[in-house]
């Protein structure tokens, strides 16, 4: 199970740290995702984070540069740090769990989602 914390509403140029809870299970050998979706529009992703032995991180363009993506194996947790927010950055963001140590910015390989976190920026 993965459940999403930290969103909230952020005026434009702020920050906010999501994260992400892991429980069930350890997924420390899972690469983890964010990904994020407006209505009327398919998921899209933001960053990935390979499994803890690489902790290698890849990064949407639409976010780089701006998000970074991290996880602490010891607390089964990953978060995603959120600097310089733009209106368009508003959705509802997903934390997900690939069994591909890599991980994708595909959504198709994911096998875990948690249920979501609005974050609304305002201009």
């Amino acid at each position: 199970q993965l459940v999403e914390s930290g969103g909230g509403l952020v005026q434009a140029g702020g920050s906010l740290r999501l994260s992400c809870a892991a429980s069930g299970r350890t997924f420390s050998s899972y690469a983890m995702g964010w990904f994020r979706q407006v209505p009327g529009k398919e998921r899209e992703f933001v960053a990935v984070i390979s499994w803890s032995g690489i902790s290698t991180t890849f990064y949407g363009d639409s976010v780089k540069g701006r998000f970074t993506i991290s996880r602490d194996n010891a607390k089964n947790t990953v978060a995603l740090q959120m600097n310089s927010l733009k209106p368009e950055d508003t959705a509802v963001y997903y934390c997900a769990a690939s069994g591909d140590r890599v991980g994708s910015w595909r959504t198709l390989r994911y096998d875990y989602w948690g249920q979501g976190t609005q974050v609304t920026v305002s201009s």
